[in-house]
C-alpha cells in the first residue's frame, strides 16, 4: 500500500513521568529496561511513563511541540512498573451518572513484559461475592484481595480490563497499559482498598502518614457484579500470546479486536522481514517497540524502547521488522 499524501510518518515521542507521590508503588525496572531510551537514570524509581499521552497533565511531545497540536486521539499508553501491588481500583463506564464534569471512563488492557517469579494480577471477585461481602471486608479492614481472583502471569500474557472490573496489578509485575481517554477529558479510577498503607507528602511509607482517598460508593455502584464474579471470567479476558519469536518470520497476534463499538484494539508484532500494520480503520495509532526496530518506507526508524504516534492513514502501511517485538494500539474516537 502506498501511504497517503497526507501520511506525516511516525512521530516519535517524548514521554512524561509520574513523580513518587503519585505512584509510590513504582519500581526500578522502566529504568532498567529502557532507561538509555527514555533518559532515565539507573536505579530510577517509575512507577508509570506516559509514552504516547494527549493528557495535559502529562503530556507527550514532538520534539518541543505537544502531540495535541499535531492530532487528536483517545489513546493513552502507558509503561508501568510495580514493585508494590497497586490499589484494589475500578473504572467507570463514560455513561456512569457519577461523572462530574470533565471525567470519563478509562477501559484499558495490560500487556506482561516481566514479571517475578510468582507475580500476578488480582481481578474480579471470586463466585458468591457480591456488594455485601465486600463492604463487609472493607468495614473490617479485611484484606479485600482475599474475594478476587489471583491469576499469576507470563510475559506475552494480556488482559482486557473493561468498564466495572475490579482489579489490581499485584508486585513484580511490569506491562504495558494503553487505555482509552476522551481528549479533553480525565479519565477516572475510583479505589476499594489500598492495603492498609499510608504515605508522607513524598510518596514514601510511613506510619505517620496519610491513607490516600478510597471511593467505596462509587466503586461498589460501577462493579459489573454479575460478569466479573462468573467461573469462567478470566478466560473472556485474558489472551496467551507467549514469548515473542524474534528471528523467525513476521507474525501479527491480534490480542484485541471487536465490532467498531469496541474501546481498544491491540496487536503484536514480532519477527523478522517485511510486513504490513493492522488494516484497522483510519484512526490514529501507537506503536510501542519493546525489542528490536519498525522501519517505514520513508526509512524511518522507531526503536527499541520507543513509542511513536501513527497519524490517521497509518492502516495497512508496509514496515520492516528487525528483531522486533513490538505493539500497535488503537482507541475508539469519542
Amino acid at each position: 500500500m502506498t501511504p497517503p499524501k497526507n501520511w506525516q510518518g511516525p512521530l516519535r515521542l517524548r514521554p512524561q513521568f509520574t513523580p513518587q507521590s503519585r505512584t509510590p508503588w513504582g519500581g526500578t525496572r522502566i529504568a532498567e529496561l529502557y532507561g538509555k531510551e527514555l533518559g532515565l537514570p539507573a536505579g530510577e524509581r517509575v512507577g508509570e511513563a506516559w509514552v504516547l499521552s494527549l493528557d495535559p497533565q502529562f503530556p507527550s511531545r514532538v520534539g518541543d511541540a505537544l502531540l495535541s497540536e499535531q492530532m487528536d486521539c483517545a489513546l493513552l499508553v502507558k509503561l508501568l512498573d510495580a514493585a508494590q501491588g497497586l490499589s484494589v481500583q475500578i473504572h467507570p463506564s463514560d455513561d456512569y451518572a457519577g461523572l462530574r464534569p470533565g471525567e470519563c471512563g478509562k477501559p484499558e488492557a495490560w500487556y506482561v513484559v516481566e514479571r517475578d517469579p510468582g507475580a500476578g494480577l488480582f481481578l474480579g471477585f471470586r463466585e458468591g461475592v457480591g456488594a455485601t461481602e465486600v463492604r463487609a471486608a472493607l468495614d473490617a479492614n479485611a484484606d479485600v484481595s482475599q474475594l478476587m481472583h489471583f491469576v499469576p502471569v507470563e510475559p506475552g500474557d494480556f488482559f482486557l480490563i473493561e468498564a466495572g472490573t475490579p482489579h489490581a496489578i499485584g508486585a513484580g509485575v511490569t506491562l504495558v497499559e494503553p487505555q482509552r481517554v476522551i481528549a479533553g477529558s480525565s479519565g477516572v479510577t475510583y479505589r476499594y482498598w489500598d492495603w492498609g498503607r499510608r504515605y508522607d507528602a513524598a510518596g514514601v511509607p510511613s506510619e505517620d502518614g496519610k491513607a490516600r482517598e478510597l471511593h467505596i460508593d462509587h466503586a461498589i455502584a460501577v462493579t459489573d457484579w454479575a460478569r466479573v464474579t462468573r467461573y469462567s471470567f478470566i478466560d473472556t479476558i485474558r489472551r496467551r500470546a507467549g514469548v515473542p519469536v524474534l528471528t523467525g518470520l513476521p507474525v501479527v497476534t491480534v490480542l484485541a479486536e471487536h465490532p467498531s463499538s469496541a474501546d481498544l484494539q491491540v496487536a503484536r508484532l514480532e519477527g523478522t522481514g517485511s510486513f504490513t500494520l493492522p488494516a484497522w480503520s483510519h484512526v490514529a495509532m501507537g506503536l510501542t517497540v519493546l525489542e528490536g526496530s519498525v522501519q517505514f518506507a520513508n526509512g524511518e526508524v522507531v526503536h527499541r524502547g520507543e513509542t511513536a504516534a501513527l497519524p490517521e492513514g497509518a492502516a495497512g502501511l508496509p514496515v520492516t521488522l528487525s528483531g522486533a517485538h513490538a505493539l500497535v494500539m488503537t482507541a475508539r474516537p469519542a
